[in-house]
């Protein structure tokens, strides 16, 4: 649909009629090409909120967009109340309802609407005023998306595409049926709403969402134009006033600013450049690594027991890579899954339901596996613990090496991509600052667990174990102890 955008200058009278208080500070341009920034305007000396200093915004309670507002808001308005009824249990998610309320918004102000939709809040008129480019992954190109294969980002992004699809496509069905829902968004002739429409709300969402405790995920209008800096160049931190429940942007202590200078908050110090990438569509210029890496794993297709872990795993299929007192550590149930077979103590049941179903069940050494995040706690327990930590060593150095190879062979394509038309120079230079930072962790992690396997192989355990395996090769089980995992 077609976006009514309001120019920048439009915000001031907005955030007046709206009781927003500005201190000192403006919502201008950024002057480093970050789209818009909170700026000062006048000089702040001194230890900030430690002297009384009043915040740079505070924004009214009544302003602040949660799922608690969202249903409000639809006590009063049967339109949106309409749509969130339709999408049951979904909408009933911070994110699922904010999204709703969202779009919304901007259809009820879009230029190609025929009829009148939803009754006005403050919102209706503060999105028009949110980009209507948002640089993020899901928005670029096809070659762009392309360049970012042997990254975790890849993956990611593919992942979320096809569950922006799915719950485009169940929005569909659950409204269509509404007939200004019919009319409006899905009709051949009059819908207007698209797929990128819906990539939109999210993206709006996504990237301005603010985690408030006890309240949950927010948006705050204005605050939410706050850019991102880390450690001693976060100027400023928010949150919601106890008592009165207002949004305040706060001066951290110890600040002098200049006209000119602009206010920052964190929008997470210890997040990955991966993240960083896939919510705000950069990669902070300070990060000295990824500092973590989820890669993607799949059970072996020789592995007998495939589809049984498959089917209890209850983490996503991968593993993740991260950086613990300079050291490279890892987290994922699966590996531990694929480590051990039926010789080891795992085995699956089937049982039958009251309603006629049947249910699979894992079990250690005779003992139900409720959850597979467990199984690690269990198996350090075990007499071979250091066998399966081997184990488990060998998958992440075939996974490790295998990602390394994937980033060097598509190296070459990141130099010549500079001259291809459809791959913007911001969008290169994040995605090669990304590979340039996981290729780092993969490095590392690459030399740890190769330190970790030698060592490994020294242990007692270990070599009584090979040793065994070296006696059943040598009366003819012909089993190649070192081509599988569980050797």
């Amino acid at each position: 649909m077609k976006r009514h955008i309001l120019p920048l200058d439009c915000l001031p009278a907005w955030a007046e009629f709206n009781d927003v208080g500005f201190n000192g500070v403006e919502i201008r341009a950024s002057s480093q090409g970050r789209g818009l920034a909170v700026v000062a305007t006048k000089e702040f000396k001194g230890d900030g909120v430690m002297n009384g200093m009043d915040p740079f915004i505070t924004v009214p309670k009544d302003l602040i967009l949660s799922l608690e507002a969202v249903e409000g808001y639809a006590k009063s308005d049967k339109w949106l109340r309409e749509v969130l009824e339709a999408r049951g249990e979904w909408a009933r998610t911070a994110r699922g309802g904010i999204l709703i309320f969202l779009l919304l918004q901007i259809t009820k102000s879009a230029q190609d609407v025929t009829e009148s939709i939803g009754l006005h809040n403050p919102w209706t008129e503060y999105v028009k005023f949110l980009p209507s480019v948002v640089p993020l992954p899901i928005f670029w190109s096809e070659t762009e998306q392309g360049l970012l294969e042997g990254t975790s980002l890849a993956a990611a992004l593919r992942a979320k595409l096809k569950s922006l699809k799915r719950e485009f496509e169940e929005l569909r069905l659950a409204t269509e049926v509404i007939p200004w829902c019919k009319r409006q968004w899905w009709d051949e002739q009059t819908g207007m709403l698209t797929f990128e429409d819906w990539k939109i709300v999210d993206a709006m969402y996504r990237s301005r969402a603010m985690q408030i405790p006890e309240i949950g995920d927010v948006m705050i209008p204005c605050l939410d134009m706050a850019n991102h800096a880390s450690g001693k160049e976060t100027i400023a931190g928010y949150e919601v006033d106890e008592d009165v429940g207002d949004g305040l942007l706060e001066v951290l202590g110890g600040t002098e600013l200049e006209p000119g200078d602009e206010i920052t908050i964190t929008y997470g110090d210890k997040k990955g450049a991966c993240e960083m990438g896939f919510t705000y569509g950069f990669v902070e210029e300070s990060m000295e690594t990824a500092q973590e890496i989820f890669l993607e794993l799949d059970v072996p297709d020789d592995d007998p027991l495939k589809r049984a872990k498959l089917a209890v795993l209850t983490a996503a299929p991968g593993f993740k890579l991260f950086i613990r007192n300079e050291y490279v550590e890892w987290e994922g149930p699966l590996i531990w899954l694929i480590c051990v077979n039926e010789e080891d103590g795992l085995e699956f049941k089937l049982s039958q339901r009251v309603d006629g179903e049947r249910e699979l069940h894992a079990f250690w050494q005779g003992k139900p596996l409720i959850d597979t995040s467990s199984l690690q706690k269990l198996l350090e327990k075990d007499a071979l613990w250091e066998v399966f930590l081997l184990r488990a060593n060998t998958i992440l150095q075939q996974c490790v090496e295998s990602s390394i190879l994937r980033l060097n062979a598509s190296e070459a394509l990141i130099h010549k991509a500079a001259s291809f038309p459809d791959v913007d120079a911001s969008v290169l230079h994040t995605i090669a600052r990304l590979r340039e930072l996981e290729m780092k962790l993969l490095q590392m992690a690459r030399e740890d667990f190769e330190k970790q396997m030698a060592a490994l192989i020294e242990t007692e355990t270990v070599r009584k174990y090979l040793e065994s395996a070296t006696l059943d090769t040598d009366r003819g089980t012909n089993e190649d102890f070192t081509s599988s995992p569980n050797f």
